[in-house]
């Protein structure tokens, strides 16, 4: 029940003014352990968190459930808190005719996806806040996203728009139970995806890029208008083709994207790391909340895009958005914060704006004309009548104009940031939202391991390390993962993406740093995963398990969202799996999932990115690679930077470093013991040629087959060493 703090802070004339530090209202959602709940705390809305005393009171009084969702860093929910659940007289509708829950989207996925799809099929369209009204049986009758308090913006006002549901569940109830019935089972009706998606390795991306291309803004980046994103899973997806391929449009479409987007504003130019998504169709003006998702996928892209294209601004942008998640996102328990607001001081990105006499005032009238030449800052400003730094022009185009080397000028640039930053440190944050959510730690983890790999950095393994200990500790309770940790306390059990991305994680860990526990967590995680996410009938993976709580549909997620689609990562991490494990079973899991969404996967690639990636991986010759050596043997580490100096996304790395580790029972590790020589051993489908010892050898041999020219790698091997079968 909402209550007054203290009704002798409640003057006789009606006056809400409260002493600092207390708040006149309090309702049950200060019990929450998700920040986006508790900034709900003390609005005067009787809110409920979704949960059994919720639904039951709806039941028992049959109230429609105003049911609202969204997440802390999301702009528009922080608007529409201030304008309508503080606003009395409606929070006095609210109590008084509905059982009104707040959710945050973050922890509970399964409830967002539904209602978002319901939403999306009562209007077309959605986003957050989520706005859903529901009968007492959970059934959605009405939805959308924001309204404001009052008719604007081509909106109805939210009071209007309560008095309105009022009336019609009263005049009208059987009617509006009968529509939402009628919904509901559409939401819960299977959906049939099924069809063969088989073909040679390498044509379902074909056929994606053909759709990429057709959606490709040539001269800004992206695919598609404004608003626009940032699609990792794009971007992946070209890398693959560009590596196999050589295809100079892929590449083109790759760079320009990518060069766009890390000159916008839609990227911290002081600070490192990317905003949520840019407003205009030239990555100018972002929404200004920072997500670790976003950040995750970036770094990964980032990184191997430096190792395809050897461009030293795409390490420079990935080791930038290392630095900001260790300095700012990293929590004390080593684990990674879930996002940053958009807001600070009442206003959006005022954090991260600067006016040109600042800048002067703080670099100097010539180093600061200097820098804001180069960041398009000007007099004018563009945003707010303050400036978003961006990068109007070429790098080497500038240093020639000022007649410096690009060398020269990145080190001015740098330094320059670097005063800038310790400035802005000290303006007023934005709020974070630091509750720890093990999907996207999941894929900070993988990142950290593949910076590792890539950069050679030593404090990205440790912090891939930290966070993944953390989750195995804390999160992973009787063999079962929750979904997310804050202040000590679990929340809400795991997820398939969190099972999936978690896994894979645990995955790329192992191939970074050769230590058997992490792959033996990751098939104890994938077995625990199987067994309660598996669909024994039709096949694929549902989102939910038998944990959590039933609602109106039960979803196999496909599609990719902010992050990639649980299937997705569910069936990647089977795929793996099987190549280190040998065990067909979990091969099984991945081409039946492929087969559920076969027909996606042929006609729709731009919405199932990663599940193509995975079918790519999985159906390609596989390719493993096992390295044999003692863990103290300087040769070990020079040659796994020749095997991770190579991309290639459709193999294994593996190694044995001697031990009674379970995983060295496998098919793959068989004969492969440490001897005094450090071997890679570069094998198809479980066989295995003649381990090679030099690193130019085994640099030769992975830059063919990685480009698919396997045949041609080991001819030229065999014919040089005289070899043929191990």
């Amino acid at each position: 029940m909402i209550t007054a703090i203290a009704a002798t802070h409640l003057t006789a004339s009606g006056d809400s003014s409260v002493p600092s530090g207390e708040h006149r209202f309090t309702n049950r959602l200060v019990q929450a352990n998700s920040p986006y709940l508790l900034q709900h705390a003390h609005n005067p809305v009787d809110w409920y968190p979704w949960g059994e005393e919720a639904l039951a009171k709806a039941k028992k009084e049959n109230k429609p459930i105003f049911l609202s969702i969204g997440y802390s860093a999301c702009h528009w929910c922080h608007v529409m808190e201030r304008e309508s659940f503080e606003d009395g007289d409606i929070a006095e509708i609210l109590n008084r005719d509905f059982v009104s829950i707040k959710v945050d989207r973050e922890e509970r996925p399964d409830v967002d996806a539904v209602y978002m799809d319901a939403v999306q099929m009562m209007t077309g369209s959605g986003g957050w806040p989520l706005t859903v009204f529901l009968t007492p049986d959970l059934h959605p009758f009405f939805g959308g996203t924001y309204f404001p308090p009052d008719d604007r913006y081509g909106r109805p006002g939210f009071k209007k728009l309560l008095e309105q549901i009022v009336a019609l569940w009263r005049d009208e109830n059987e009617d509006v139970l009968k529509q939402a019935k009628v919904l509901g089972e559409r939401l819960s009706a299977v959906r049939s995806y099924g069809d063969s998606a088989e073909g040679a390795p390498g044509a379902l991306t074909a056929q994606a890029v053909d759709v990429m291309r057709m959606q490709f803004d040539p001269q800004w980046g992206g695919f598609g208008r404004a608003p626009k994103f940032p699609s990792a899973a794009a971007m992946n997806l070209l890398l693959r083709h560009v590596q196999r391929t050589g295809n100079k449009d892929s590449r083109r479409m790759l760079e320009v994207t990518l060069d766009r987007m890390a000159a916008g504003g839609m990227y911290d130019q002081v600070g490192g790391g990317f905003h949520r998504y840019s407003v205009d169709h030239e990555w100018l003006v972002p929404h200004f909340e920072k997500m670790l998702y976003d950040n995750a996928l970036l770094a990964g892209t980032y990184t191997d895009a430096w190792l395809v294209t050897e461009r030293k601004d795409y390490q420079r942008v990935a080791r930038e958005i290392f630095d900001y998640i260790l300095r700012d996102m990293r929590d004390p328990c080593g684990a990674f914060h879930a996002s940053e607001d958009a807001d600070s001081e009442g206003h959006e990105g005022i954090f991260y704006i600067w006016s040109r006499e600042e800048i002067l005032k703080i670099l100097g009238e010539k180093k600061g004309a200097q820098f804001c030449a180069f960041y398009g800052v000007s007099k004018g400003a563009n945003f707010e009548g303050k400036n978003i730094l961006h990068v109007p022009q070429q790098l080497a185009t500038f240093a020639e104009a000022q007649g410096i080397t690009i060398t020269q000028l990145n080190a001015q640039l740098a330094g320059m940031r670097k005063q800038l930053l310790r400035v802005r440190s000290k303006r007023v944050r934005p709020a974070k939202d630091d509750k720890i959510i093990v999907s996207w730690n999941a894929l900070m983890i993988s990142a950290f391991a593949r910076g590792f790999q890539v950069f050679g950095e030593q404090r990205y393994r440790q912090a891939a390390e930290a966070a993944a200990s953390h989750i195995l500790d804390a999160m992973l309770i009787n063999g079962k993962l929750w979904r997310t940790w804050r202040a000590g306390k679990v929340n809400v059990p795991g997820f398939l993406e969190d099972y999936g991305a978690f896994a894979n994680a645990l995955l790329d860990l192992h191939e970074a740093t050769l230590e058997p526990r992490w792959l033996s967590q990751a098939r104890m995680l994938i077995d625990e995963m199987v067994k309660s996410f598996w669909d024994e009938k039709d096949h694929g993976f549902f989102q939910t398990s038998a944990r959590h709580d039933r609602l109106p549909a039960r979803l196999k997620p496909y599609y990719d969202a902010s992050v990639p689609s649980g299937n997705a990562l569910a069936a990647l991490a089977c795929a793996r799996l099987a190549r280190f494990s040998g065990d067909a079973r979990y091969a099984r899991h991945a081409e039946e999932t492929f087969v559920v969404f076969g027909r996606l996967l042929k006609q729709h690639p731009s919405a199932v990115y990663q599940l193509l990636a995975a079918a790519e991986f999985h159906r390609a010759p596989s390719r493993e690679i096992v390295l044999s050596g003692k863990k103290t043997d300087p040769s070990l580490a020079k040659l796994q930077q020749v095997v991770w100096g190579v991309f290639d996304p459709d193999r294994i790395v593996t190694g044995h470093m001697g031990g009674k580790a379970k995983i060295y029972d496998w098919p793959l590790f068989s004969g492969r013991e440490p001897t005094d020589t450090v071997r890679v051993f570069l094998c198809e489908n479980f066989s295995c040629r003649k381990p090679m010892t030099q690193a130019d050898e085994v640099d030769s041999v992975l830059r063919r087959m990685a480009k698919g020219h396997v045949e041609s790698a080991w001819e030229t091997f065999e014919r040089k060493s005289g070899s043929n079968q191990e």
